[in-house]
């Protein structure tokens, strides 16, 4: 029997579209296969049978299937997930059904996999749920009954914005639909932005309908363990499934309901291969499945928040924090203010206001906690020789290389290049080197010499590379051996904090004057994230949490709306800049990006592109935006240029994108300095 088999194929290679093999028996579609490609043996799923001799090649002429797989197949649903996420966002089938598979699976044969299979605990009825839920306050009980009334079929489905302040209980809504899913005996799909975030959210579930009963899927987790966990859920052995952005294609036959928590975050939308949207997806499977899924948070996207705007939506709000703790008073510090600190290159300002560092020794002398933000690692973003003016930039970056005091090195965050930090001058030989601005190395160094008394802890990617690291010292802040943590963006996402009293964004400012048009949107998103961590659990000595911003633009409206806790005014004056500048969610875009050995490669190519696109889609309405330099033009000796597309309907781009992918690899010959391009639906950065 002939087979049609998706193989892991790269886009450039023009085979996007499964191939066929032979078989003497046939498989069902969707059986894991293996098969040879070129002179390796990969790993393939059978996408259909089929008698049909598209191209006059006899079976017997065909390459046969070496072994099949002893798994149920992949179900038809999974299969159309997979070939919508390829179509939409322009990649090869196969290459989209691997991704989507955990790599380990690629090198089993027939032998080791039934072995793995052994040590999985056979499939039993489900177990009830182990934990006592609380009682809910009445905002929780309107989303909870909102979501059960879909869940059981009495309201029509659709997807929901739970809507609801940071600390108003949204993972409680999450787990009582949860709970009537499985009661109905439907998996839980359950995605998250960042690893960090998943230790307590799998807790939380764990303590609640036993740790058997849940999986985790994320790139964190060791090769061995995301094959079990993956194989579990698609033995329908796991019925809750939390996970990153990779969760959203596992195979889950029973998905009954999905989960997005903190479904603003661009963490996503991934930023290598597909560039797919985890949460754009979530919701198409969702709506194909006619399942519920549930989008959370306290700052929607503004694509998500003009959906329910418009009634695609159901909106659920969550206005009130549980028992009643009320949100932290937001208090901005003009820097301007502020002298200078003489004798210094840069003339910074102090790291700290006199009036927060105040606040912070009185959260100290009360047992109370301090959370301190910096959105820049390291010890300082550059060394600068005063005399003749060298900066320790990147020789393979157009960009400038960390100064981390840890290990005395200079290290580019954008190739990895790394070297000591010289003991003078490169240029000119000055041995008096200065390191200008400043990141949460730095910061933790200053504050030590500020406020002696206090136990200060840096939660960082420098300091949780280590395996177990970032649990534990999330341990010790919530056992409180920490009074002031300092940190990147990490500890502003959903971190329960009992303790902290007090959050302090130190240098928010720079996003204000990004290129992105939604930059504003993501420093709103992360301040009101940073400011839910105070005050969560109220605080005994009567003091109200305050949220401090150290800002040199105190009077923006952005801030301006942070201090009354006033998403909708900032939202619907972001859609209204949008809709009159035709951005997003009012015109859909696409970027082409091509990265190439010499500076001008990568340009020559785009502009062809753009011939070639606006040859193809004629009078359609359609906007092509001239090539333009990445923001970081240059990373690991890589030129990088762009060019956007715009279109007022998604359909109109999708089929000019699909008609354009030919012409593109036709171009590749054309343009050989060119060592790779990709086409991003829907970027989330610019």
């Amino acid at each position: 029997m002939r087979l049609r088999v998706a193989v892991p194929t790269p886009q450039h290679s023009g085979l996007g579209s499964p191939l066929d093999y032979r078989h003497p028996e046939g498989v069902p579609p969707g059986s894991l296969v293996r098969v040879p490609l070129g002179r390796r043996e990969v790993l393939g799923v059978v996408w259909d049978p089929t008698d049909d001799d598209t191209e006059g090649v006899p079976p017997a002429a065909l390459k046969p299937v070496q072994a099949a797989l002893n798994l149920p197949p992949l179900s038809e649903e999974w299969r159309r997930l997979v070939a919508f996420t390829a179509a939409y966002y322009q990649r090869g089938l196969g290459e989209m059904a691997a991704s989507a598979l955990p790599a380990p699976l690629a090198n089993l044969t027939p032998e080791q996999l039934a072995r793995r299979l052994k040590k999985l605990r056979p499939v039993g009825a489900a177990e009830p749920a182990s934990g006592l839920a609380p009682t809910l306050q009445a905002d929780q009980a309107v989303a909870v009954d909102a979501l059960k009334q879909q869940l059981v079929g009495v309201a029509p489905v659709k997807p929901s914005l739970l809507w609801g302040l940071t600390g108003s209980g949204k993972t409680e809504v999450y787990l009582q639909a949860a709970a009537t899913a499985l009661a109905q005996g439907r998996q839980v799909l359950v995605l998250v932005p960042e690893i960090n975030l998943t230790p307590q959210l799998v807790a939380r579930f764990a303590a609640r309908f036993g740790a058997e009963r849940v999986a985790c899927l994320h790139s964190g987790l060791t090769p061995a363990q995301r094959l079990r966990d993956w194989l579990r859920a698609h033995l329908g052995q796991a019925d809750v499934v939390l996970g990153t952005r990779l969760a959203v294609l596992a195979s889950l036959p029973r998905l009954g309901l999905v989960v997005v928590d903190e479904e603003h975050d661009p963490s996503f939308k991934a930023q290598d291969g597909a560039r797919q949207s985890a949460r754009d997806l979530a919701v198409w499977r969702a709506a194909r499945l006619g399942v519920p899924v549930v989008l959370g948070s306290a700052t929607p996207s503004l694509e998500t928040w003009h959906n329910a705007q418009s009634g695609r939506y159901q909106r659920l709000d969550l206005r009130s924090r549980i028992d009643a703790a009320p949100l932290p008073d937001v208090r901005l510090v003009d820097m301007k203010r502020l002298p200078a600190r003489a004798g210094e290159l840069n003339r910074a300002s102090p790291v700290l206001a006199p009036t927060l560092q105040h606040a912070i020794e009185a959260r100290l002398a009360r047992g109370e906690q301090s959370l301190l933000l910096l959105n820049r690692r390291g010890y300082a973003p550059v060394l600068h020789c005063g005399q003749c003016s060298w900066r320790s930039g990147c020789p393979h970056c157009s960009a400038w290389r960390v100064f981390h005091k840890g290990d005395r090195s200079l290290r580019c965050h954008h190739c990895g290049f790394s070297e000591r930090v010289p003991v003078a001058c490169p240029d000119c030989g000055n041995p008096d080197i200065d390191a200008i601005g400043r990141g949460t190395e730095r910061l933790e160094e200053q504050l030590q010499a500020l406020l002696p008394q206090a136990r200060i802890a840096r939660l960082d990617a420098d300091t949780t590379q280590r395996a177990g690291s970032l649990e534990a010292q999330l341990a010790a802040v919530h056992a409180g051996e920490v009074d002031v943590l300092v940190g990147t963006q990490m500890i502003a996402k959903g971190h329960d904090f009992r303790r902290v009293t007090l959050v302090a964004a130190l240098s928010p400012d720079n996003l204000l004057y990004s290129s992105d048009f939604r930059a504003p949107e993501r420093l709103f998103a992360l301040l009101i994230q940073a400011a839910g961590r105070a005050g969560r659990a109220g605080s005994a000595s009567g003091h109200p949490a305050e949220m401090w911003v150290q800002s040199h633009q105190v009077e923006h409206p952005l801030y301006q709306a942070l201090k009354r806790h006033d998403y909708p005014a900032f939202a619907q004056a972001q859609l209204d800049e949008r809709r009159s500048a035709g951005l997003p969610p009012f015109m859909h875009l696409a970027l082409l990006r091509a990265d190439s050995r010499d500076e001008t490669g990568a340009q020559a190519f785009l502009m062809a592109a753009a011939a070639a696109g606006r040859a193809l889609s004629g009078e359609s309405d359609l906007f092509w935006y001239p090539a333009v330099p990445h923001p970081v033009a240059k990373v690991a000796n890589q030129w990088r240029w762009q060019m956007l597309v715009e279109a007022s309907h998604r359909g109109v781009l999708q089929r000019v994108l699909a008609q354009w992918l030919p012409a593109l690899h036709a171009l590749r010959p054309q343009h050989r300095s060119v060592t790779r391009w990709a086409i991003d639906v829907d970027p989330q950065a610019i």
